[in-house]
């Protein structure tokens, strides 16, 4: 199954003009900064805001499974007793129970982002795909959204962090008009540390999509304690360079915490709260180290 978090109206920093950008739930990586956790998992799972519950009592005589007590007023979840019905978010008069997660076929996808068509034709917008990872989703699943949103003459951007079959990109290349790639590090160990998981496969399919001639933008959450020095930079200047990407839009993406209110909500801890965004002047000077290696349009931001 596939499932999606939300499908985000007006969005104008995932790709070029106003677009509609549709985030997929699943992701191999797990960036210890993800401002979206609740798109990792492949899996649904119950959202609880802890700080938002009165401790009523309702969701739990609702719930069918006796998953739910009442603990000291807050309210905690058996998670394998948890069916996922969703009685309780139904119940709940302050909304702080709600599934992650909801099941989409092809044609309702298409239906939801046509909604917003005039302002694609009138702003050179179009869809975005994200996540989560869209392309680590099944690859007829994601060849058959392309194609009927292609038919419909929609511009299709596809937000990826680069970890997916290649088969997966080489499906829906000749569909898609721009590819938002993520590069955080060159540094293995650094990457597997902090990422997840190494880099090679996200580069090898960065090399062979620029090879392909994709139009590509680089967008690299810069992250002090992992990429944000002069050297780290450097490496990944001369990385796009000695490969003869050309990327037409670089986007330098300062770390933020503004997803740290999220990882309590499903259960988990937040393990960047060691980690750091470089100065303004820091960021400046990379900017200028792009320049200078003949990137011209760089950006502070999406």
């Amino acid at each position: 199954m596939h499932y999606i978090t939300n499908v985000q109206k007006f969005s104008i920093h995932d790709g070029d003009g106003i677009r509609t950008t549709v985030f997929f739930k699943g992701c191999k990586l797990r960036c210890k900064w993800c401002h979206n956790p609740e798109t990792q998992r492949f899996q649904q799972e119950m959202q609880y805001d802890r700080d938002k519950c009165t401790g009523c009592g309702r969701c739990v005589k609702a719930c069918p499974s006796g998953a739910l007590t009442l603990v000291d007023g807050k309210v905690v979840t058996d998670k394998d007793l948890c069916k996922l019905c969703g009685r309780c978010e139904d119940v709940c008069p302050q909304c702080v129970r709600e599934i992650i997660g909801k099941e989409y076929s092809v044609p309702q996808i298409v239906k939801e982002v046509m909604k917003d068509r005039m302002f694609y034709d009138d702003s050179d917008g179009g869809v975005t795909l994200s996540g989560g990872e869209v392309m680590a989703m099944d690859k007829e699943y994601i060849t058959a959204l392309c194609q009927a949103l292609y038919r419909q003459g929609v511009d299709i951007t596809i937000d990826t962090c680069g970890e997916a079959p290649w088969e997966n990109y080489q499906a829906i290349m000749s569909y898609v008009h721009t590819w938002l790639y993520d590069i955080k590090t060159l540094d293995n160990e650094l990457h597997r540390d902090y990422i997840g998981a190494d880099n090679t496969l996200i580069l090898d399919n960065l090399l062979k999509l620029s090879e392909a001639g994709a139009r590509i933008y680089i967008r690299i959450p810069v992250v002090k304690e992992v990429n944000g020095t002069e050297e780290s930079m450097r490496d990944i200047i001369d990385f796009l360079r000695k490969n003869n990407i050309a990327a037409p839009q670089v986007n330098l993406l300062p770390y933020h915490d503004t997803g740290k209110s999220k990882y309590p909500r499903i259960g988990r801890e937040y393990e960047a709260g060691n980690l750091h965004a470089p100065s303004g002047e820091e960021m400046q000077l990379f900017v200028k180290m792009f320049n200078d290696a003949g990137f011209s349009n760089v950006k502070i931001g999406g």
